[in-house]
């Protein structure tokens, strides 16, 4: 079943106080149930086990926003490993309705002061800080420090500087650092990672790509300089990181042009358009631009020399991600979409940092993912500011900065 934010909140609280009810039992192994159609056709795998609610991570949510409301209040109920316990919000009254749509003790609704607090509860394993970019550093650092491991969101803060504090903190406690790339969860992205590293139509030579919006409301965070907005932190960040994780390569040199409308007032602070281009020591390029001036549209080609090209279009939604590919059959092109089931991504990503935590492993996308991640903007900043490529250190590992696959 999908549920969207008006079904979750109607319904979640009914589901999750139910199961918060339910005895602890030992974990089950999948239900099989007899196939419904010929043996000619795709098979479906049995629905994946999920632990007894007893025996799953509990986790604060930090931040009540639109990303909390629509997508991760959701990603609790389909999550199979983790459950919802606590809130953390600025807006009592808010967290309030929440908490009683959802199960969440009501003595669970933590404030930025409170916060701390949280040390003393031992309900709480995690939390997932879905914050503005500019608050995700201190409120790592401030999870760590009570106890918590982390799960937080894109970019991981707001220069180099913050990211490492935000790594040694979390390593001084012994706590996990996760940072939530979702797109390396999904199940249509990881496809064409393995067609890339598996050379499905030869090596990729070439890969472009654009993530753009229509940005609103001017005084939202995300046009706020000091919050850490703009096109290329907010949305650039997803052809960047998607083509490091395509390629298993880190980018050697970056060249870059940044542009905003002069008379567009919700541009005053930061970036509208940026374009940009990575180039690797392997010889593959990238090139790619992001947008909050555009209608939106999402997506990458990864073009071979060996009959064939693959990509994703749109590659970065929460749902519905196409792959398509096209390859040389005789004297024909050849255009195919293959057909992969939507996962809620924000659930696998919940599921992965409950494994880490259970089973001690370092997350697939750490810290030190979203560390690198901000070197090369960084660089792509200075390339567009200096009119000039700015080389970057040779990083020689495949996935230098990646952690344990996720299952």
């Amino acid at each position: 079943m999908t549920f969207d934010r008006r079904s979750f909140l109607s319904h979640a609280g009914k589901g999750l106080i139910a199961a918060a009810a339910l005895p602890a039992i030992a974990k089950a192994d999948p239900v099989k149930l007899p196939p419904l159609e010929a043996a000619s056709e795709t098979p479906k795998p049995p629905p994946p086990p999920s632990d007894p609610p007893g025996q799953r991570i509990g986790v604060a949510l930090v931040g009540i926003g639109h990303l909390a409301l629509e997508q991760l209040l959701p990603a609790f109920a389909q999550s199979r490993s983790t459950r919802l316990v606590a809130l953390v919000s600025g807006d009592r009254k808010k967290a309030e309705a929440i908490a009683a749509q959802t199960g969440v003790d009501a003595k669970r609704i933590y404030d930025y002061k409170t916060y701390d607090q949280m040390r003393s509860d031992g309900a709480i394993e995690a939390v997932y800080i879905a914050l503005p970019n500019h608050m995700h550093a201190e409120y790592t650092v401030r999870a760590a420090a009570a106890g918590k491991h982390v799960l937080c969101e894109k970019p991981m803060a707001l220069n180099v500087n913050e990211a490492q504090q935000m790594i040694d903190a979390c390593k001084r406690a012994d706590r996990k650092l996760m940072i939530a790339y979702r797109i390396q969860y999904e199940p249509h992205n990881r496809f064409v990672q393995q067609a890339v590293r598996d050379r499905r139509f030869g090596r990729v030579t070439l890969i472009e790509g654009h993530n753009g919006q229509n940005v609103g409301d001017p005084k939202q965070w995300r046009l706020k300089k000091a919050a850490g907005g703009g096109a290329l932190a907010d949305v650039g960040i997803y052809c960047l990181n998607t083509c490091r994780f395509l390629l298993g390569e880190e980018p050697t040199w970056v060249a870059a042009a940044i542009h905003s409308a002069p008379n567009d007032q919700r541009f005053t602070e930061v970036d509208e358009n940026v374009v940009f281009q990575l180039g690797f020591a392997s010889g593959v390029l990238g090139n790619f631009s992001c947008s909050f001036g555009t209608h939106r549209s999402n997506r990458y080609r990864c073009l071979a020399d060996h009959g064939g090209w693959l990509g994703a279009d749109p590659a970065f939604d929460y749902e519905g991600i196409q792959v398509e590919l096209s390859q040389t059959r005789g004297k024909h092109d050849v255009r195919e979409h293959p057909e992969i089931a939507d996962k809620q991504q924000f659930a696998l990503e919940l599921d992965h940092l409950a494994e880490c935590i259970r089973a001690n492993k370092q997350p697939y996308t750490p810290g030190e993912e979203g560390l690198q991640d901000l070197r090369v903007i960084d660089a792509i900043r200075q390339a567009a500011r200096e009119g000039k490529r700015i080389e970057l250190p040779r990083v020689a590992p495949v996935d230098a900065f990646r952690g344990t696959v996720p299952a």
